[in-house]
């Protein structure tokens, strides 16, 4: 298939890749907010922490894949990839991206923790904050995967 030829940093730049970024981003404030607050009503200042620490961890997530690929940005820093970049055929492939991904979800929740304590220290306590952090990127990891996954099969 045409689409899966290239790495997900040229899927980020289309709006697919936007709308599912957006998703996720958005998906995080939810879980977050619903964690915090119980609350049904939207909460911007929570929502707007999301987008500002998933934009920050994005961010540190290209430099850190840039660096780890010798130029090619996010070439597997989600599972998107091509048989050209990960041939998940080979067991060591496999292993590799399962190993990236785990690191991946692990610097996420830390980037993000930092942010959202930072934003949000003065409505909540430390462990609030991080299980919200926790529980909101373990959703969007679990969800995007299976949604990468099936874009993969289908």
């Amino acid at each position: 298939m045409i689409p899966l030829n290239v790495s997900f940093g040229i899927h980020a730049l289309l709006p697919t890749g936007w709308l599912f970024m957006g998703l996720v981003i958005y998906g995080e404030g939810y879980l977050m907010r619903r964690y915090l607050t119980q609350s049904k009503v939207f909460d911007f200042d929570i929502h707007m922490t999301a987008f500002i620490s998933n934009g920050i961890s994005g961010i540190i997530g290209i430099i850190i894949s840039t660096i780890l690929n010798g130029g090619w940005w996010l070439v597997c820093w989600f599972p998107w990839v091509s048989s050209n970049e990960v041939n998940i055929h080979k067991p060591t492939h496999l292993q590799y991206l399962a190993l990236y991904y785990v690191v991946a979800l692990i610097l996420s929740i830390l980037i993000e923790l930092l942010v959202n304590y930072l934003f949000l220290r003065k409505r909540f306590p430390f462990k609030r904050i991080w299980k919200a952090t926790l529980i909101a990127n373990a959703c969007s990891y679990a969800v995007g995967t299976l949604l990468i996954s099936l874009f993969i099969l289908l």
